[in-house]
């Protein structure tokens, strides 16, 4: 598919230690690849050359600046592949169950997004925490409003984001001022989607909020527009929550289950992307394998609400692999930061007594989410005609952080105790199409 990233100054270099993954770890032994003295060479935001500062350092043009980083990780940026931003002023809401959490504080708060000024304030602290903490993309709900998706990609333009967003749909079980019908959604979605799809560096996601919320009108409203735009993603929720399934089948009676609701409906197939998963069955993730769907892990969400344990093994089966992302569920999720959300899917995993190893937890965090969205061939890995999203790790930020990494004897580890530890602190620079977008320190290197 052509595309063009829009130009940034020109020619870039970026110097340190770098690691990334060029495929699946769950199924490659060979995924991870690292160069200890590397240096990434960018042209108008495109990688040009990755590879040892030994053989490619005298290759980088006289005057281009070398930003330096030798105690420093460099690695894709993070794609956040389920997040509410329309949420991001809830985090920490005292939760009860995923429902009750929902009408006390969700609902609530999405209204204020009628308000243009209100929700171009909030998508500003937003990009600002996803760059802060090394996000370069994410899969974000927007509310039911056209305006909040406004506010979303405004901001995504403005800052040169490959972001991904989308309205809310949703025309029953929900406060009346957060309804729309199978028709307004529809009309106002295929506006947005001519308005803001594929201009610059923007993705529009067709967003019914979840089964319960949208009648099947509107699901197969949703399916249409994702036949007339067969570029746009569907993103929503599925198998979250043990009551939510069982709303859901008594919503849905002729399905055979949740997953089947989309199923029916034509909203399955690459491009698809499901939050949480925690309790799909096999047969249901046979069927996310074989229409191409993804799952996206919230680990920090699904324990805060109780909602349950992801099988993470089950979801990389070597029979049926489902394409797997990791995302922080702002909102419900507690933290912005993929490393924290990487820390929190590791010790789920060991509840379900499955050891995730940090390259797993990297490349969930990177790759694994570029495929998830099917935008891996533009983002997600450090690799020659990849975009320069990258994100620069310090294993010194904290003095117990520098201290642990000091006793390190390989990079799994260092990896490890970084997706441990680490946290927005950790992140010390994060570039976005090879231009410094944020930094720590508030310098460049």
């Amino acid at each position: 598919m052509p595309y063009h990233l829009p130009t940034g100054s020109g020619s870039h270099a970026i110097r340190g230690h770098i690691v990334t993954l060029t495929g699946d770890p769950f199924f490659d032994s060979d995924a991870l690849v690292e160069h200890t003295d590397g240096v990434v060479i960018v042209a108008d935001g495109i990688i040009t050359a990755v590879g040892p500062w030994s053989e490619l350092g005298s290759s980088v043009p006289e005057g281009v600046p070398v930003d330096r980083y030798p105690d420093g990780l460099i690695t894709a940026g993070f794609i956040d592949t389920h997040v509410h931003y329309v949420q991001t002023g809830i985090i920490a809401a005292f939760g009860a169950q995923l429902i009750d959490w929902l009408n006390t504080y969700t609902f609530v708060a999405e209204q204020k997004f009628v308000d243009p000024a209100y929700a171009s304030a909030v998508a500003s602290v937003f990009f600002d925490q996803l760059l802060a903490n090394g996000t370069t993309t994410a899969l974000t709900f927007a509310a039911v409003y056209p305006q909040s998706v406004d506010a979303f990609f405004e901001e995504a333009t403005k800052r040169n984001m490959r972001m991904v967003g989308g309205k809310v749909m949703m025309d029953r079980n929900a406060p009346e001022h957060l309804l729309d019908t199978a028709q307004s959604g529809y009309d106002e979605s295929k506006a947005l989607i001519e308005r803001w799809h594929e201009q610059g560096r923007n993705h529009y996601a067709v967003t019914p909020r979840f089964a319960p919320t949208s009648t099947p009108d509107q699901l197969a409203a949703a399916a249409t527009l994702l036949r007339e735009h067969p570029t746009t993603l569907m993103h929503t929720h599925v198998s979250e929550n043990l009551g939510e399934i069982a709303w859901v089948r008594s919503l849905f009676p002729e399905s055979k289950g949740y997953l089947d609701v989309y199923d029916r409906a034509g909203l399955l197939r690459p491009g698809s992307v499901l939050a949480h998963g925690v309790h799909l069955t096999p047969q249901e993730r046979i069927r996310v394998h074989e229409t191409g769907a993804a799952i996206s892990h919230c680990p920090t969400s699904n324990l805060f609400l109780g909602s349950g344990l992801f099988h993470v093994h089950q979801a990389k089966n070597h029979t049926h692999p489902m394409k797997v992302g990791l995302g922080t569920d702002i909102g419900a999720g507690t933290s912005f930061s993929l490393l924290s959300t990487m820390n929190e899917a590791y010790k789920v995993a060991q509840l379900v007594q499955y050891p995730l190893d940090a390259v797993k937890m990297l490349y969930l965090a990177t790759l694994g989410g570029a495929e998830a969205l099917g935008l891996d061939d533009r983002i997600g890995s450090v690799e020659v005609g990849k975009e320069a999203d990258l994100v620069v790790l310090d294993k010194q930020a904290t003095p117990l952080l520098e201290f642990r990494s000091e006793q390190v004897a390989s990079l799994d580890e260092q990896l490890f105790v970084l997706a441990v530890m680490g946290d927005d602190r950790a992140v010390q620079t994060t570039y976005i199409a090879g231009e410094v977008a944020y930094s720590r320190d508030g310098h460049q290197h």
